[in-house]
């Protein structure tokens, strides 16, 4: 049987009421994640659990790889269901790794399975939810529904086709879908496709082979995007740069354009600069900026170029960034240009120095203008998010927090919100136990409500 109870993470009686009185039964706003879209409206039944669970799920494929499981069970031509025996016999003693946790609970969740996780029940698992597929007709829409998420953003690149979020909008769903807008293929000026990008964005819009012409393409996509209902943008960097000359970024700019390799520097110049842009074009036009540091991306060449991106070969940066981060957002708070900002950090040595440089450009034009985002990625485990609500309860404000995303590509990731819902409770409820707050249940449980759902809805302007 599950190992996963009632009282999973709640420590005390004060922590397992505040879960189930004030968490568990909110609606999820999923307003970072991976999901594609066009699966979402076509919504076809799953075949098997391999396809709903492993398929493109580079955290599991990466936790197979660290037990030394070959390739071949975890990306190569091995069956679904050998690929998945291998993935249960892995996860079995990967204790304290939370893919432990969540794969447990996505098992109970979505399948009514209390089989514990390990190689000697891999086949009935297999077996077990595979029927559970063909009996209940498992697609994209039911397992979101099950959920209770009623808003979620799709990850999309600028030149990407929108019309499959109008068409999803017509379908009567009981939640909404909307794309976050991302311009990282136009900003990553050093890459090989660099131009190929390029020439997909001016499919979409006009010829462009200056830096205004580029500027112009970028503003139409994105009230293109605004169109369909786009409340976010998204900006990953392994680092912030300091904001380059516009002159410099338009050298480094027609130099690429003209195919030419450009150095080190002058795509940090470009990189520094539009990354400037774009946030003062998502002041302009009141969209959200989810800006992601701290990720040292695709370490490893030779799987790099037999993979692709987003396989499981990236890492925490090193570099401390913070100096270009507090001139940027003091620039563009200098010319009334700041938009609401989420900021995702990967490191966990640059919580405090975060959350207290987000401090001083907090305004009241929103609550919690300037967010210090949820644990994110290698930290969104147990104990980086009890780290993450450490730091953020001392050096910012609990109330303002817009709390957890699932930043994945598996509709099975939502027992995350409740991972972190329960570490949640668990953390204010030991303040209460200790006598360190309010015992005003009703106050904290308002506290509880409003970071798991009601502050994303008011923060993104949602309906």
């Amino acid at each position: 049987m599950s190992y996963i109870k009632e009282n999973f993470l709640l420590e005390s009686k004060t922590a397992e009421k505040l879960y189930a009185t004030y968490a568990e039964k909110m609606p999820i706003f999923d307003y970072h994640c991976h999901l594609p879209e066009k699966q979402i409206l076509e919504n076809k039944p799953f075949n098997d659990i391999f396809e709903i669970w492993l398929s493109g799920d580079h955290y599991k494929w990466r936790l197979m790889r660290n037990y030394g499981v070959d390739e071949e069970y975890i990306t190569g031509n091995k069956s679904n269901k050998e690929k998945f025996l291998a993935y249960c016999n892995t996860l079995s003693t990967a204790f304290g790794n939370p893919l432990y946790h969540w794969s447990q609970a996505e098992l109970k969740e979505f399948f009514n399975c209390e089989l514990e996780i390990n190689g000697e029940n891999a086949e009935l698992i297999w077996d077990w939810c595979n029927e559970y597929i063909r009996l209940n007709n498992i697609t994209p829409q039911s397992l979101i529904e099950k959920s209770n998420v009623t808003h979620l953003f799709t990850t999309n690149e600028i030149f990407d086709d929108l019309e499959t979020f109008v068409k999803i909008a017509k379908k009567g769903y009981k939640f909404k879908v909307s794309p976050a807008f991302r311009a990282d293929k136009i900003m990553n000026i050093e890459a090989e496709r660099y131009n190929d990008f390029i020439a997909l964005l001016e499919e979409k819009t006009h010829k462009i082979t200056t830096l205004s012409g580029l500027e112009s393409a970028i503003e139409n996509r994105l009230l293109a995007f605004i169109g369909v209902g786009a409340k976010a943008a998204d900006i990953a960097l392994q680092q912030v740069y300091p904001i380059g000359a516009r002159t410099d970024a338009e050298a480094a700019f027609v130099k690429r354009r003209n195919g030419e390799t450009i150095g080190e520097k002058d795509a940090e110049t470009f990189k520094g600069y539009l990354t400037y842009f774009l946030m003062k074009l998502y002041a302009k036009h009141g969209v959200a900026t989810e800006l992601h540091v701290g990720a040292m991306r695709n370490n490893n060449a030779v799987m790099l170029a037999r993979l692709g991106l987003d396989t499981g070969y990236d890492s925490i940066a090193e570099e401390n960034s913070i100096k270009n981060m507090s001139r940027l957002f003091d620039r563009l708070n200098d010319e009334n240009a700041l938009p609401k900002t989420v900021v995702f950090n990967l490191n966990p040595k640059m919580n405090a120095e975060i959350v207290t440089l987000l401090g001083c450009f907090q305004s009241g034009e929103a609550k919690g203008k300037m967010q210090y985002g949820p644990a994110w990625w290698f930290l969104d485990n147990k104990a980086g998010m009890e780290k993450h609500l450490q730091d953020l309860t001392a050096t910012g404000h609990i109330g303002a927090f817009i709390g957890m995303l699932t930043d994945s590509r598996s509709f099975l990731s939502y027992p995350r919100h409740h991972y972190f819902r329960r570490i949640l409770c668990n953390y204010l409820g030991g303040m209460m136990e200790r006598g360190e707050i309010t015992q005003n249940e009703k106050l904290v449980g308002k506290v509880i409500e409003d970071v798991c759902y009601n502050n994303a809805v008011n923060y993104f302007g949602m309906n």
